[in-house]
């Protein structure tokens, strides 16, 4: 069992109002600030249940209609009765949060964190009288919870075997779940489209989970803040068609226990993200607004940027002088490419470490020594002289048992942020190797991107050196399957996006018709168009993205000017069109710039692009779009320049598996 931490920064959410708290058995209600969203907390007598008292219970409704019905609350602990089961509500304290941050990387530069809140003081009515509070704000765009246990005589240890958290939606939604085979996985597989009542209850839901439910709207469940704790998946009940249940994580080492830590302890915040539109949700703060602020006091280092890559494309390069692989030569080429292409950053990837005997508990490389093949100091001062930083990849393994070793030598060297790859789990132990991680590495002004991992739980927020993570199944799987379909693409913008940046890792330029498309490990193919992997990098979010093809694909094509135009850090986001799988356009602004990304699934898509987001004033779009053919030679794109203003519409029509990018400057 892992050795139990209680949380040094529960203090000030536990110092909520006094004067404000009430006692009360009856329920406590939290209204978002435009009144559209309300949440209420109750308890239901039942068998176990004292008079005063019963189930702890929550329900939700958006614009006057149920969203979630009745669902209970609580947790499963180890030895003891379920908490929550047999409550009564003995204070409620409300209050308000209203600020404006500012992050250095990310969809949107200036947040604004804006909710109303609630604290429900809680105390069991039989037995061993344990307390609790639950916490709930209430935004325009959704509603989150938590459980905060404080330290008490009964609960001085919480050990936590899962919880009673259900989420009873409404109706039979619509859902886009996915289903990951156990807790032991990459997070990396395709989206399915299920009703409601057809997943199956041995099977495991990712988060975030999208449902649509007609009439009522869009809702996503996600969680934000994990630390200390596991991370938590959804099962669909057996006994109720419309019902889904949390399942935490479990120990690697104890499957019977999730969590174990030393009260007082708080929850991550159960998220339920809720709009009208699609859209609405990927525009979302509230992931990161449930975060603490910044740890990092000088975030002026965090540098968002684009990478030139030496891994997808596999050993290959045209027309050089030297054998492509992990060697000085190789690395000093792709140097050379990300400086002509004005791209801040080289991946260098797996095989570059010293590979030594594994151990037990390594996969074998020693990240303080590069491999005999490659000169580091050579390379090293090399790339200073072109402008251009490096990343360096590492298996978590290596990682973990060498991390005090490397992570000063690194800020020696002058890299720029490390690649951490294969954790595969989101257990209460790997939970805190990733905080472990991102605080180390800010002690060091090195950047963060995890590969083999989770989803983002808005940790980027407390430490901003962490620019984005995988977690998704992105443009490496063309190299063993057929897989990354333009379908499976528009999906992710609503699904897997909605938790947080994604290192999809786009730029594929061998684009392929689905009848042509032969998996291959060097050269990849792309299915889809040249036009909709370009705008992948407007339409997907990710401060650190990777442009994937080896240099020579790039060479001569008219789409290389937009990706080194195209920033990876933006200051606004708004999305223009959606249909769920279907298709979607995204505008962002970097400065006085606008970039414009659209791309659709196998259908394609026709449609229109309203250009009021832009200022007053004269403009200049360069438009990338499906040539005529594209259908067939996905590779053919048409390059046009037109003077707009914000009174202005630019019809689009993509082509199956097509797309279509612009960049909008001001004109003269």
């Amino acid at each position: 069992m892992m050795i139990m931490k209680s949380c040094p920064a529960l203090c000030a959410c536990l110092l909520l109002s006094a004067g404000l708290a009430s006692a009360q058995t009856g329920p406590a209600t939290v209204s978002s600030p435009d009144g559209a969203i309300q949440a209420t907390f109750s308890t239901v007598a039942g068998p176990a249940a004292q008079p005063t008292g019963g189930q702890l219970v929550y329900e939700v409704t958006y614009r006057g209609k149920p969203m979630i019905e009745r669902s209970n609350l609580g947790l499963d602990l180890l030895g003891q009765p379920v908490l929550g089961a047999a409550v009564r509500i003995e204070a409620v304290r409300s209050s308000k949060i209203d600020e404006t941050y500012e992050v250095p990387a990310g969809k949107s530069k200036s947040i604004r964190n804006v909710c109303n809140a609630v604290a429900i003081d809680l105390r069991e009515t039989a037995g061993l009288s344990r307390q609790f509070t639950v916490e709930a704000r209430a935004y325009d765009d959704g509603v989150a919870f938590r459980y905060v246990v404080p330290r008490q005589d009964a609960l001085t240890d919480l050990l936590i075997v899962n919880e009673k958290t259900q989420f009873v939606i409404a109706k039979d939604a619509t859902t886009y779940p996915l289903i990951l085979r156990n807790f032991r996985t990459s997070w990396e597989d395709n989206y399915q489209i299920l009703p409601l009542s057809a997943i199956h209850p041995e099977s495991l839901i990712a988060l975030p989970l999208l449902t649509e439910l007609p009439g009522v709207g869009f809702l996503a469940i996600t969680e934000a803040h994990i630390e200390n704790y596991s991370g938590m998946y959804l099962t669909h009940s057996g006994r109720d068609a419309k019902a889904l249940e949390a399942r935490l994580s479990p120990h690697i080492d104890d499957p019977n226990l999730s969590v174990a830590v030393a009260t007082p302890a708080p929850s991550p915040w159960r998220v339920l993200m809720i709009a009208s539109a699609p859209g609405r949700l990927i525009e979302s703060h509230i992931v990161d607004n449930l975060n603490p602020p910044s740890a990092i006091a000088d975030t002026s280092w965090i540098k968002p940027g684009k990478a030139a890559w030496d891994w997808w494309s596999g050993p290959y390069d045209e027309n050089v002088n030297f054998r492509p692989g992990k060697n000085t030569a190789t690395a000093k080429h792709y140097v050379d490419f990300a400086s002509q292409a004005g791209f801040e950053y080289f991946m260098l990837d797996g095989g570059w470490a010293r590979p030594v005997a594994p151990g037990p508990y390594d996969s074998g490389s020693d990240l303080s020594q590069a491999n005999p093949n490659i000169d580091m100091p050579e390379l090293l001062s090399y790339a200073q002289s072109k402008n251009v930083k490096i990343w360096l990849w590492a298996h978590w393994t290596d990682m973990n048992r060498q991390i005090d070793q490397v992570f000063p030598l690194y800020e020696k060297w002058g890299i720029a942020g490390v690649k951490i790859d294969f954790m595969d789990r989101d257990d209460q132990q790997m939970v805190d190797f990733y905080r472990s991680v991102a605080k180390k590495a800010a002690d060091h002004h090195l950047m963060v991107d995890f590969h083999g991992a989770f989803k983002p739980d808005g940790i980027s927020r407390t430490y901003p050196n962490l620019l984005t993570r995988e977690g998704v199944l992105g443009l490496e799987y063309n190299k063993w399957s057929a897989r990354v379909t333009p379908d499976h693409n528009v999906m992710l913008a609503f699904t897997r996006m909605l938790a947080g940046p994604m290192d999809y890792t786009p730029g594929g330029f061998h684009n392929s018709t689905a009848a042509d498309f032969v998996p291959r490990n060097d050269q990849p193919m792309v299915m889809g168009t040249r036009a909709h992997q370009t705008a992948l990098f407007v339409v997907f979010d990710s401060p650190l993205m990777m442009v994937s093809d080896y240099p020579e694909a790039y060479q001569g094509q008219k789409e290389l000017a937009f990706l080194s135009a195209v920033p990876a850090s933006w200051d606004e986001t708004r999305v223009l069109n959606a249909k769920v799988g279907d298709y979607i356009t995204i505008a962002r602004r970097h400065g006085r710039e606008w970039y414009v990304g659209s791309i659709a699934g196998s259908h394609g898509a026709q449609v229109e692009i309203s250009l009021e987001f832009l200022p007053s004033g004269n403009f200049i779009a360069e438009v990338y779009s499906d040539a005529p053919d594209a259908a067939s030679n996905p590779t053919h794109t048409v390059l046009e320049q037109r003077n707009v203003n914000r009174s202005m519409s630019l019809k689009t029509t993509m082509v199956t598996g097509g797309g279509q990018a612009i960049r909008i400057r001001p004109g003269s």
